[in-house]
Formats: C-alpha cells, structure tokens, sequence
C-alpha cells in the first residue's frame, strides 16, 4: 500500500521529553486524529513531520520521499500550527498574495468563499485580529492550497460556535476528493466524533492506540450489576465504580466469570467515545 505518512521507530529526546519510539503509516482518503492530554507530544510530532523539529533517531517519509532529505514534500502538505509566526505585520490581503503564489493549485474560489462563511477581515493587520479572527484567516490561507496532504493543529481553538460548525462542514467536503489526506491534532471531541475516521491516542510521548473510530468505542464495555462485586480482580478489569458497576476489556471472560459465580447483571455498554479516550488517558 502507498501510504501518505509513513513514520518509522521515530525517536526524540529534548530536554525531560522523549517522544517515541513511534511507528504510524496514515493512509490517503482518511481522516486521522492525534489525541492525547497537553505535553503528550502531538505537536513535536507534527513538528517532526513538518522537518520543523529534528528527531534523534527514525525516519518519516511523505508521499514517498524522506522529509529530511528533499523539500520538495513541502507543496504537497497545507500545515497549520498553532503559533503563526511571521503574520503580525500582513493584512489578510497581502497575506494571500504570498501565500497563493507557493501553491500552484490554489482555490481562489474555496478562499472567497471561506472569508465570506467565516467573516473573515482581509482589511486589519493580523497582529490586530481577536484569536478566533487570526484563527479563521489562518484557516482560510490554509485549505485552499488544495494539497493532497493537510494537517491542522487545533483547528478549532478559539473560534466560535457557529464558525466551528461552518469549519468542520468544510473539512468534510474538502475530504470528498476521496484521495486526500486529513491530520488533525486536538483537544475537541466534536473535531473527533464528526471528521475522524482514525484516532491516535498519545500519552508521555508514546502512541497508546491507532484504530479506526468505531472499533476503539468497543474498547470497554461498562457493566451494571444486580449483585455487589467482589473484591478479586475481575476478568479485563480497568476500573470499578462503586459496588456494583465495573469496566472491562474482556465482556466473554468477564460474563463466563459473573456466571460461574453466580453474579447477576442488569445492563452493558460501550462507553462514549470521549469516555473511551479519557479512560485511556488516565489509567
């Protein structure tokens, strides 16, 4: 398979902070988010991919070529950080004149349109504008390059309700291509649970997980209990709330064990999407 990302025993070390040793391929046509609590190392390595920070060790490959040796990669990804340096000084006019004549295949029509949906003030300074006003031009200077590859960190922080919806209703239709390649670092469930077609879940620098959406809502599975639980460790147990409810990762074991020991239990479910992710997170 032809990978859009491929990243390979990816290693670095800064200061207290190791990220990896990471192993990821992104495939084209999808959509995949880093998720992972503040300091787990989604921006070092969206920074890595980006050849913006360089990795002690491992390599990263975009459309085929290693990012560390050629710059060509660089017209085939539309890259958004959160920290938008070099911008104070432009108006969002001049802004587009620079940044429209570095893609060849740049959607002036997509840009109009986004400035008109989002309110976007060509006129002021970047300096100027409220953080979701900066956002939302950032944004609008960053999709219509119409790249094969995109990848946005935090996307949606600070913009308001009603842009965010606008946003995210973009993002599907720019995915519609069928062969492009959306990357996502953040914080939001929403961003997750309307674009995401895979979730990387990072904690201290290590990838936890990297599934599709719906099989990691079946990582845990919640059960209510008629009878108080007893004080062993139950089969995939990660977590027990009270007396009677319990969290596994093993519903066949845990039930041949409830039912050997002739526990009762009322109800079962997946947990939520955010639940899943928290979870992970913390245990």
């Amino acid at each position: 398979m032809s990978y859009s990302v491929e990243i390979k025993d990816l290693h670095k070390s800064r200061d207290d902070f190791e990220l990896g040793p990471f192993n990821l391929s992104i495939e084209p046509g999808l959509v995949t988010t880093f998720v992972g609590s503040n300091g787990a190392g989604k921006s070092t390595l969206i920074k890595s991919i980006m050849n913006l920070v360089k990795p002690t060790s491992g390599d990263i490959r975009i459309l085929g070529s290693y990012v560390q040796e050629k710059e060509d990669w660089k017209q085939n990804i539309a890259y958004l950080p959160q920290n938008k340096l070099g911008h104070d000084p432009f108006n969002g006019f001049q802004l587009k004149e620079l940044v429209s004549s570095l893609y060849p295949n740049w959607d002036e029509a997509l840009f109009q349109r986004m400035v008109k949906e989002l309110d976007v003030n060509l006129k002021k300074n970047f300096k100027s504008l409220s953080p979701g006003g900066q956002q939302k031009l950032a944004l609008s200077l960053t999709i219509p390059r119409n790249t094969p590859i995109m990848m946005l960190d935090e996307p949606t922080s600070h913009i308001d309700i009603v842009s965010k919806t606008i946003l995210l209703d973009l993002l599907a239709e720019w995915m519609e291509d069928g062969e492009r390649t959306l990357i996502l670092a953040t914080h939001q469930v929403e961003d997750i649970r309307k674009l995401a077609d895979m979730v990387a879940i990072m904690k201290d620098g290590e990838l936890l997980a990297h599934k599709d959406k719906e099989s990691l809502t079946e990582t845990y599975t919640q059960y209510w209990l008629v009878d108080p639980l007893p004080s062993e460790k139950l089969p995939g147990e990660v977590r027990r709330k009270g007396s009677k409810t319990v969290i596994t990762t093993n519903e066949a074991d845990l039930e041949n064990y409830l039912s050997r020991h002739q526990l009762r239990w009322l109800n079962k479910e997946h947990l939520s999407l955010e639940d899943t992710i928290s979870l992970m997170l913390t245990i």
